[in-house]
């Protein structure tokens, strides 16, 4: 099986995207881009994304113990990117707020959720990372979209 042909079939699959972040003792506050995030319980409230063994910020996102997770919205997409960057995860503060646990959260994020990590599980190159919310805030917004490699964004169906 090719990875490649396996990966640009995996993008068949249209997702939203999310910054997730986290605020490290020695690192500091920082946010990476992903598009893995999934929902798992609603009792508990646990939810999942995963990041890459060989992740330069590894260590900072499967040792916290809160994380936040925000979903961006159509107008976000210069945030995805720059946080989807090598060596670029320290955060902007200005772009960003803290929840009572001093995790930073995208200001005007689609959805904003706080976690207290809940369990890390080996995933193959990947660690699997389920966090309990701890608390969420939403608003209306276009959300920004990942598909076949590319950005995207909802087509209205009125005609």
């Amino acid at each position: 099986m090719s990875d490649k042909a396996f990966r640009n079939a995996l993008g068949k699959f249209a997702t939203g995207v999310c910054l997730i972040s986290v605020n490290d003792e020695r690192s500091g506050a920082l946010a990476l881009t992903a598009n893995s995030f999934s929902s798992v319980s609603l009792d508990p409230p646990l939810v999942l994304w995963s990041i890459q063994n060989n992740s330069e910020c590894f260590r900072e996102y499967t040792d916290c113990h809160y994380f936040g997770i925000s979903v961006l919205s159509s107008s976000q997409e210069h945030l995805s990117n720059r946080y989807a960057q090598k060596g670029c995860h320290g955060i902007d503060q200005s772009d960003f707020m803290t929840d009572p646990t001093g995790t930073p959260l995208l200001r005007n994020a689609l959805a904003q959720f706080s976690c207290k990590r809940h369990k890390v599980i080996d995933g193959g190159d990947h660690q699997i990372v389920i966090g309990e919310v701890i608390g969420y805030a939403t608003e209306d917004r276009d959300p920004l979209l990942f598909h076949a490699g590319s950005y995207d964004r909802l087509k209205s169906s009125a005609a």
